[in-house]
């Protein structure tokens, strides 16, 4: 049986988790020695790649300074955007501060390039809930079908592409097809790079003029390689902001499709000319060195939860020693109750308002009340320690993030504490 670590007696001691779920942890961290290895070895490729980006592109001390008003001539947003499209392998990238969100750059990436009478198709099924009134599925003002933007989706097929189906929906009509990375909020494995390039390459196949559009948030470094994609979008506030940026988004791809979401960001005439960076330069940066190793981080926190959650014995996606695109685990908890206690230890496991107790609510953007687990330093960072579910059946719970393995070990230690406390029982299995 495994000894516990000084460690162990500190969650013990001072978060209440019992000895046998910290056993149950030690086990699960020896059995996982090679998973941690492979997890290891693509950050440590992810980290060159970026040191070398920033080489490349002749980083300076002089590019930190920040830039207000216009933003105009702002040397290190310029070299900043540059070493982003280095390191995704792209003809150019916008990074900006002004972008709040991974769905508004995603909404600025499509509203950029598309036009009244294009339609957008969704090949990976539907798309997250914050997307749906974006694009008008879900009524909201100044949707994309309200600018007579058309749309229609694939739905999957036993968690996989409908290649079929994807092939009866493009038309002539069809500008830009649509690829979600990460589950979101559905019960699905997420999306490897190399299954996402061979459904691009399928799409070009039948058209090459197709836009292929990349969701790519929470997926970022957790591969050797980003999707091939023609335009890509993500969020600072998640992977890669490496835990460091407090804003910003991302839309990286060919120049004249960047071009046209700055010119949607911006104004036309002006594009990605303007915009001030605002002393934000620094910590983007700083953030996305951090980025391979905060992503290791919350990878093997992913993958202890997987193998927690599997000990006892709850339903959960991906497993433990699968293949992983993203950052999200996802198990079923099958009751409100359950949700709410494991959220509640996640949060008493965080830095930030650890003292608070998660409720769920009608969050923006949400077709049901969401529950979340969020202590962290940046308000809606996915890439720090989080929980969260929407309170509907079957009450999925995602768990994603940690700024380090020790913190995102902690948090689903916690959290599985609280759950099993609330049941009452041992925690053999359920």
């Amino acid at each position: 049986m495994p000894q516990l670590t000084p460690a162990d007696r500190f969650l013990h001691e001072t978060y209440g988790v019992s000895e046998e779920l910290l056993i149950m942890g030690r086990e699960a961290d020896t059995e996982l020695s090679g998973v941690f290895s492979s997890i290891n070895e693509t950050a440590s490729y992810n980290q060159l790649k970026v040191l070398a980006a920033m080489r490349d592109n002749r980083l300076s001390e002089t590019h930190f300074a920040g830039s207000t008003g216009y933003g105009y001539n702002d040397a290190g947003r310029d070299v900043l955007e540059r070493i982003y499209a280095t390191v995704f392998g792209t003809e150019a990238a916008l990074v900006r501060p002004q972008i709040i969100s991974g769905t508004h750059a995603i909404a600025t990436a499509l509203f950029g390039n598309l036009r009244p009478g294009d339609e957008l198709l969704s090949v990976t099924g539907r798309p997250y809930d914050t997307l749906l009134k974006v694009i008008g599925v879900s009524p909201a003002t100044g949707s994309l079908m309200e600018h007579g933007i058309g749309y229609k989706e694939a739905p999957l097929t036993d968690g996989g592409i409908d290649y079929e189906a994807v092939k009866s929906l493009i038309t002539p009509r069809v500008k830009i097809a649509a690829i979600q990375r990460s589950k979101g909020y559905a019960w699905r494995r997420s999306f490897t790079v190399e299954e996402i390039n061979k459904l691009i390459d399928f799409i070009k196949s039948i058209n090459r003029d197709i836009i292929c559009f990349v969701d790519n948030c929470y997926g970022e470094f957790a591969d050797v390689s980003e999707p091939r994609a023609d335009l890509l979008a993500g969020s600072l506030i998640k992977n890669p902001g490496g835990g460091l940026a407090p804003v910003g988004g991302y839309i990286a791809g060919k120049e004249e499709l960047v071009h046209a979401a700055a010119c949607r960001l911006n104004t036309p005439g002006l594009g990605g000319e303007a915009g001030p960076t605002l002393g934000f330069t620094q910590a983007f940066l700083q953030g996305l060195f951090a980025a391979p190793q905060v992503v290791k981080g919350a990878l093997m926190g992913a993958v202890f939860a997987a193998r927690m959650f599997e000990k006892l014995g709850y339903e959960h996606m991906p497993g433990a020693f699968e293949k992983r695109s993203d950052i999200v685990q996802a198990a079923v908890l099958k009751t409100p109750s359950n949700v709410e206690a494991f959220c509640l230890g996640v949060q008493k496991a965080a830095p930030v308002d650890s003292f608070v107790k998660p409720e769920a609510w009608g969050m923006p953007g949400y077709s049901c009340p969401v529950i979340m687990a969020a202590g962290a330093f940046v308000q809606g960072s996915s890439i720090e320690l989080s929980a969260d579910a929407p309170m509907r059946e079957p009450y999925i719970v995602f768990f994603q993030g940690g700024l380090s393995y020790d913190h995102s070990r902690a948090g689903v230690l916690a959290g599985l504490n609280e759950l099993t406390m609330s049941l009452n029982r041992s925690i053999i299995h359920v």
